[in-house]
């Protein structure tokens, strides 16, 4: 494959500020929750954000999807929604004088879904989303379709302590790129919304690029080139994420999987490509480790009892772990 040039990465590179943009007049004051999530849907990955009601998650997404102009569809996750009503199902109909069942496409049959608070549906339902999520298609009584692409699912959820919500299972968590965390606004960024927005008024998005365009860039990331002592950081990072392997991991119980190393690598290939590098660097990496990490892990019992989370022991492997210590992935050999 051969690696992006430097003439492509500038060219690409002003589509992308322009879309920085735009989104930065959807929401205001989150300049860095934004660069993320571009970072995420270059890197061809699905999003999941958390945070209370009301502070702009699902205007965001609205807001990415029109300035792309993609097709999308929004499903408004409840606990009576079923698993057909998000990959649709097989309708009887009378085909060539015949009545056979035919299949009807459900809303995941789009460019971008949004799965509004989808910690509110059921664990059943939830897991519907697995295979869209992982192998870009739906199977339902043994036949497979294929989902539009390009296909993204960029899902919000409440935090978990609030009633009625639904923990995601390991397994989905693990298909989400990156794990966003929307945090409350400060007192002049609550001015300039008071300022420039109306309630029930949806802000004003341009198209920034099609879907023509977006395709190409796509493909960039994939040529933007990952130097052999960044990809050993990565592996090193996800490495001492497992107990035993660090002393940051002591408080983790479950480590992050080799798809964490892969999201790694196609987030810091697409941060690059927004800063106009052809090549990904430690600095990359860890921007996006927190986004990729922290949802990857699971915590020892106690760890939660000291008032542990998952962003602190992200934050201690990062310390712990240099740039480059050593040509192999770093591993301690039991005694």
């Amino acid at each position: 494959m051969q690696h992006a040039t430097e003439t492509e990465v500038t060219e690409a590179a002003k589509h992308i500020r322009s879309l920085s943009n735009a989104l930065n007049q959807v929401l205001f004051g989150q300049e860095e929750l934004v660069d993320l999530v571009i970072t995420g849907v270059l890197a061809r990955g699905h999003i999941l954000l958390e945070g209370l009601p009301g502070l702009g998650k699902t205007e965001l997404v609205k807001g990415l999807s029109r300035s792309l102009k993609l097709d999308t569809k929004r499903i408004q996750f409840t606990p009576d929604l079923l698993p057909g009503d998000i990959t649709g199902n097989p309708v009887l109909q009378e085909v060539n004088g015949k009545r056979e069942f035919v299949f009807q496409p459900g809303p995941l049959f789009t460019n971008i879904m949004l799965a509004d608070e989808i910690n509110r549906a059921s664990p059943k339902t939830q897991s519907a989303l697995l295979e869209a999520m992982q192998e870009r298609r739906v199977t339902v009584l043994g036949q497979t379709h294929q989902l539009p692409a390009p296909f993204f699912v960029l899902a919000t959820q409440n935090p978990i302590e609030l009633e009625g919500t639904y923990p995601l299972p390991e397994a989905q968590l693990d298909r989400f790129l990156f794990k966003l965390e929307v945090t409350r606004n400060n007192v002049a960024t609550l001015e300039r919304i008071v300022m420039h927005r109306e309630l029930g008024m949806e802000p004003h998005v341009e198209a920034i690029m099609n879907a023509e365009t977006l395709g190409s860039i796509l493909d960039l990331v994939r040529r933007i080139y990952l130097p052999d002592p960044v990809a050993n950081y990565i592996a090193r990072l996800v490495d001492a994420t497992h107990p035993g392997q660090s002393a940051a991991a002591r408080g983790i119980r479950y480590g992050a999987s080799p798809r964490a190393a892969l999201s790694l690598a196609s987030a810091a290939k697409a941060r690059a490509l927004i800063n106009e590098r052809p090549h990904a660097s430690f600095e990359d990496v860890r921007f996006v480790a927190g986004a990729v990490l922290r949802h990857r892990i699971v915590l020892e019992y106690n760890a939660r009892i000291e008032g542990l989370n998952q962003n602190d022991l992200v934050r201690a492997v990062l310390e712990e772990i240099p740039f480059q210590a050593s040509a192999t992935p770093r591993t301690l050999q039991p005694s």
